[in-house]
């Protein structure tokens, strides 16, 4: 068999462009043209309707997850505003009982953030500065090593890693530290 020959391609690949032809279904009448687009149709709008069905469920509960998303947030506050009026309607309390009553509030509320994701970013004095959780005040001579916090002015937040509020601090200068 030579590889030149059409003959010989016509036989190992069948007999040609006729072939493809003569290969037709006989029953390609047009009344079963049309069944079979009616057919097509039908499965291509059922298959649209299901489509858009899908798209606007799912538009709809990311409403609903927008709408609802501080709901566990705000349940977990609302013991410590039932704590804050409940310290309200006590006048006659003493200095000491205050002060117990703002500390028991206080470990409510930061068990609340704990429970909802909110970490308190709170460096202690010598850390490194870190400009994607910290945010310098100023910059002061100290005895320590240049761009490291020498005190915290106002904690910061994180959020699921991302920082809902930056740390205000001081920091180091660089250069010899003033005595």
């Amino acid at each position: 068999m030579n590889a030149n020959d059409p003959r010989a391609a016509e036989a190992a690949y069948g007999a040609g462009p006729q072939a493809a032809v003569q290969q037709e279904p006989a029953s390609a009448n047009p009344s079963d043209l049309e069944q079979r687009h009616a057919e097509l149709s039908d499965a291509y709008l059922r298959a649209k309707a299901e489509t858009e069905n899908t798209r606007r469920r799912a538009e709809e509960e990311l409403g609903k997850a927008r709408k609802f998303a501080v709901e566990s947030f705000a349940e977990s506050l609302l013991p410590v505003k039932d704590s804050l009026e409940a310290a309200i309607a006590m006048p006659g309390a003493t200095p000491e009982q205050i002060l117990e009553g703002v500390h028991a509030i206080l470990r409510q509320l930061t068990s609340a953030l704990e429970r909802n994701k909110v970490i308190e970013v709170n460096p202690p004095a010598g850390a490194p500065f870190d400009p994607h959780q910290h945010q310098a005040i100023s910059v002061v001579p100290a005895a320590q090593e240049p761009n490291t916090i020498v005190a915290v002015l106002q904690k910061g937040y994180l959020i699921a890693d991302r920082v809902l509020r930056p740390a205000l601090v001081t920091v180091s200068a660089a250069g010899p530290a003033a005595a």
